[in-house]
């Protein structure tokens, strides 16, 4: 007996807030013989725009078909939609430096089937993490980044990565700045993650920035490259307590675990479909 779950869609949604959108959405899926398991709203009141995360079960022998047929729906309705197909299983690569706990947390979480993806290579610019990369049988790139050779390394891990077909890419702790023509080049979403809760203490050394002026909390921010430094759409968020107590080394003890957790749970929702970008915001979906 087939999986049900191999025919299972979803539906990121987006579009002016208007009477009748849920209804309208879900009565095609109906008419249609769908299922929908899981469906979540949310509308932003002040700038007017509804979004929807739909999940349901098709009983369309053409999927791709359906899935046309349910974008020309929703454009009719004034919504941009997009629709995961089933069976394509998403493809990442990880960007590293010398700290790793980051990199070894999410190997062990991809190896452990946490995450249903594809984990196409590692590229660092330094050779830390080869050693590890070799023995679980994951492609590793060296690609250093001299002082003075910050575009010709661009240009290297754009040719590396290019021969993947990647639905997004991860800073697992990579400590270097991307510039707005990689980020332009690299044609899928850059997660990174930065050792501070954002605003606060953007650029090099925030645990350092924390200490000095003796905050009481800190944290660790999942978000979306951008051109402009930490500045990309937040995914996730966590925090934990400090104290008067507590130096540098104890804030980066602790952060680091944050680190683990925070972007560990940015790519589950990466992966499972529930985050949609607009502006500087991103809604995630229960």
């Amino acid at each position: 007996m087939p999986d049900k779950r191999e025919k299972r869609l979803i539906a990121l949604l987006s579009g002016p807030d208007r009477r009748g959108i849920v209804a309208r959405l879900s009565g095609w899926i109906f008419e249609r013989g769908g299922n929908i398991i899981h469906a979540d709203q949310h509308r932003d009141r002040e700038e007017g725009i509804f979004f929807q995360r739909i999940e349901w079960d098709s009983m369309s022998g053409d999927l791709e078909a359906e899935t046309s047929a349910f974008r020309k729906y929703a454009s009719e309705l004034g919504m941009e939609a997009w629709v995961a197909l089933p069976d394509h299983l998403p493809a990442f690569a990880i960007l590293v430096s010398r700290f790793t706990h980051c990199f070894h947390d999410l190997i062990q979480r991809w190896r452990a089937g946490e995450f249903r993806c594809r984990l196409a290579c590692v590229v660092s610019n330094h050779e830390v993490v080869r050693g590890d990369c070799e023995h679980y049988g994951i492609p590793f790139f060296h690609v250093p980044v001299p002082e003075g050779g910050k575009e010709e390394a661009e240009a290297r891990q754009l040719d590396v990565l290019g021969r993947e077909k990647l639905d997004f890419v991860v800073m697992a702790r990579y400590m270097q700045v991307l510039s707005p023509r990689f980020l332009e080049r690299i044609g899928c979403p850059v997660i990174n993650i930065h050792h501070s809760f954002l605003p606060a203490f953007v650029g090099g050394k925030p645990y350092h920035q924390a200490h000095t002026r003796g905050v009481k909390l800190i944290g660790a921010t999942a978000h979306y490259a951008t051109p402009v430094l930490d500045d990309g759409p937040i995914i996730h968020q966590d925090v934990v307590r400090v104290s008067h107590r507590h130096g540098v080394p104890d804030l980066i003890r602790k952060g680091r675990d944050i680190e683990k957790i925070v972007l560990s749970q940015a790519i589950a929702w990466q992966l499972e479909h529930r985050i949609l970008v607009y502006g500087r915001k991103t809604v995630v979906f229960d």
